[in-house]
């Protein structure tokens, strides 16, 4: 599951780099689109170091990381379907995959604080 993860998440991150490609490089599209491609790209390396994380606590901590930074890519989608005049299908596509992302670590999350519960 760990590596299905890894490298839907560099595919996640290889797709919105594309997509901002294909934006005109306009100060209002430049913005948007290097947050995006900053984001979309950190939901992946941090969930790479997560994997290497050394105890429950810091794999929580990094998996957290993860969450804001896929929320964060929502956020950039969403302003770029609003904006846009074209890619809405691949925006779209994007948007339902960094909310399955999302969906994925949230779960994580909640299994991992039950099991740092558990613990105690």
């Amino acid at each position: 599951m760990k590596e299905k993860l890894k490298k839907r998440t560099q595919t996640f991150a290889i797709d919105c780099g594309y997509l901002c490609s294909r934006f005109p490089a306009t100060r209002e599209y430049d913005a948007y689109c290097r947050q995006l491609i900053r984001c979309a790209a950190s939901v992946g390396a941090n969930y790479r170091a997560a994997c290497r994380a050394k105890s429950d606590a810091d794999f929580l901590n990094k998996l957290k990381i993860v969450e804001e930074e896929a929320d964060e890519s929502m956020y950039f989608l969403e302003i770029l379907l609003i904006i846009s005049q074209k890619e809405h299908q691949e925006i779209k596509r994007l948007l339902q995959e960094a909310n399955e992302l999302l969906s994925i670590i949230v779960a994580s999350i909640n299994t991992v604080r039950k099991r740092i519960k558990d613990k105690k």
